[in-house]
């Protein structure tokens, strides 16, 4: 079973971020620890991450056939990436939306999201923790199916 892994923009960057938000590790150090999940859970991962919606989409498009679920931090997508919506629609893939901070509780833009609706389920606020939750339960999820 395979798992794409996408991140959108400015997650590179974490490690620098606001530490309250978005915690102290870095996306490479998340990764490492989703990798350690993966192997006991007995998945494989495809990580992606971009600043550009149109290279995610891109992504999402060109790796659909060879993936199960879908596990993704849109990042600010979240709040106006329509393009990404519809490209994760369209795979009718299981998608899992994460986010480090808890978005509904920041700024009045953030309360958006495109992709409700779409995802089976959402977690945040728990910083690299909603990774390895998210990451847990759409396995469960496909395993179940």
């Amino acid at each position: 079973m395979k798992i794409l892994v996408l991140n959108g923009p400015n997650l590179n960057m974490l490690g620098k971020r606001d530490h309250k938000h978005y915690g102290r590790l870095t996306l490479k150090k998340i990764n490492h620890l989703l990798e350690i999940k993966a192997k006991k859970l007995g998945v494989k991962l495809l990580f992606f991450q971009s600043n550009h919606e149109g290279d995610l989409v891109d992504f999402i498009q060109k790796q659909t056939g060879k993936c199960q679920g879908i596990l993704i931090n849109p990042g600010a997508l979240t709040h106006y990436g329509y393009a990404l919506r519809d490209a994760l629609s369209d795979t009718k893939l299981p998608v899992v939306e994460i986010h480090l901070s808890k978005i509904d509780q920041r700024e009045k833009f953030r309360k958006i999201d495109v992709l409700d609706g779409i995802v089976i389920k959402k977690i945040s606020g728990l910083k690299e923790k909603s990774y390895l939750l998210g990451l847990k339960i759409l396995v469960d999820y496909l395993k179940k199916q």
